[in-house]
């Protein structure tokens, strides 16, 4: 490498470990990524998709769980790539070490953020469809809509409205009524 590009420096577990509590951050190919605190319209999406989720989960006494952000997803070790999904869903405790979630979730919702929307819409899909995630939804607040990537099958990329029920597709019966969350957003 020439002294005009220099090799970037790529931060290792050890130092990502290391961050103040309160920096909240991820890691791409070793390059990490700064967030902003999620703002109330996030919180408020998040909060309500997460309890639907649970309630869901709960009613099926099974092993997966809920999970919400900030909880680190390692997808990679080398180089690192660390995520840190606004909700997720995980199947396999094995996965789970106290710390982290050690490979991909079986789903993960993204809550777009004004500030970073080509993360949750080019970059992230990428990842999380080559570390397994079986299913990506990416909701917009402010378009008012819903992306479903649903990885193992062939329906990539769909949008539904705020108006909508989706069926989470890794489930037989599980709807999640945006309907719903667009009153609440409304109030």
């Amino acid at each position: 490498m020439s002294a005009l590009n220099p090799q970037p420096v790529l931060i290792t577990l050890e130092e990502y470990e290391a961050l103040p509590e309160d920096i909240r951050a991820e890691v791409f190919d070793g390059q990490i990524s700064y967030m902003a605190s999620p703002s109330q319209i996030h919180q408020m999406i998040s909060m309500e998709l997460s309890t639907i989720l649970n309630i869901y989960l709960k009613s099926r006494k099974g092993s997966c769980r809920v999970f919400h952000a900030p909880f680190d997803v390692k997808l990679a070790d080398n180089p690192l790539t660390i995520v840190q999904p606004d909700l997720m869903i995980v199947c396999d405790k094995d996965k789970l070490d106290g710390k982290r979630c050690n490979g991909a979730p079986d789903f993960i919702i993204e809550i777009v953020s004004p500030g970073n929307p080509a993360d949750d819409y080019i970059r992230k899909p990428y990842y999380y469809k080559n570390a397994g995630v079986r299913e990506y939804w990416i909701v917009d607040p402010r378009r008012k809509n819903v992306t479903v990537n649903y990885f193992e099958g062939n329906l990539l990329n769909i949008q539904y409205s705020f108006d909508s029920a989706i069926k989470v597709n890794i489930y037989e019966d599980l709807f999640v009524d945006f309907s719903y969350i667009a009153e609440l957003l409304s109030t």
